[in-house]
Formats: structure tokens, C-alpha cells, sequence
């Protein structure tokens, strides 16, 4: 299964970023947002199951919102109001069926891709 991911770059506080995800699989995962900030662990964001069942950390909801099309197989993660504090390298990741904030449990990465937010 391969992810790729696009959509990062940089932006001003305040802005919004919509990184998009498209995986090579039949959509049966449940897909996952992680970010890895500079100093910090690996922090889990948003996920979202095959039926659209949608779960967020605290640190994002409100203003991070994943969805999927899984017509085009892909997974989306739009991002509103951005802060500083959310400059980081953001990928997704897949391969299980259930939610999970543990990196460990996920057996698809993709490359990653910057958010700089300044």
C-alpha cells in the first residue's frame, strides 16, 4: 500500500491548508493525521473509519477537519485557523481497522509533507 501525500507548505497565522492523501488500497482502513513538531513526539490529529465514523484530538478540534473520498481513494485533512505552535511535518498513515493515537499501530506511512505556519 503506498500513501501519497499533498498540499503542505507555508502560511501566516490565521490561514488555511488542506493536505490531501491518496492511498493504494481498497478504503477498508481507518485513516489517521499524525504531526511530528520540532522537540516533540509523534502526535495523532484526526482520524476517520471507512464509514466516516470522524475522531479528533484536542489540540485540533474545532479547527482540523478529516474527511475521505472513498471513490478516489484519498483522505483529507483541512486545516482552519492555523498557529504557530501547528508548524510541523504532517503524513498520513492507514493499515488498521480500528482508532488508534499509537504511531506504532499503523503500517502505512507516507513521506510527510511541512506545514510552516508563521
Amino acid at each position: 500500500v503506498q500513501l501519497v501525500e499533498s498540499g503542505g507548505g507555508s502560511v501566516q497565522a490565521g490561514d488555511s491548508l488542506r493536505l490531501s492523501c491518496a492511498y493504494s488500497a481498497d478504503g477498508s482502513f481507518c485513516m489517521s493525521w499524525f504531526r511530528l513538531a520540532p522537540g516533540k513526539g509523534r502526535e495523532g490529529l484526526a482520524s476517520i473509519r471507512n464509514g466516516g465514523l470522524t475522531v479528533y484530538a484536542d489540540s485540533v478540534k474545532g479547527r482540523f477537519t478529516i474527511s475521505r473520498d472513498n471513490a478516489k481513494n484519498t483522505v483529507f485533512l483541512q486545516m482552519n485557523k492555523l498557529q504557530l505552535d501547528d508548524t510541523a511535518i504532517y503524513f498520513c498513515a492507514g493499515g488498521i481497522t480500528y482508532f488508534s493515537w499509537l504511531a506504532g499501530n499503523y503500517e502505512y506511512w507516507d513521506q510527510g509533507t511541512q506545514v510552516t505556519v508563521s
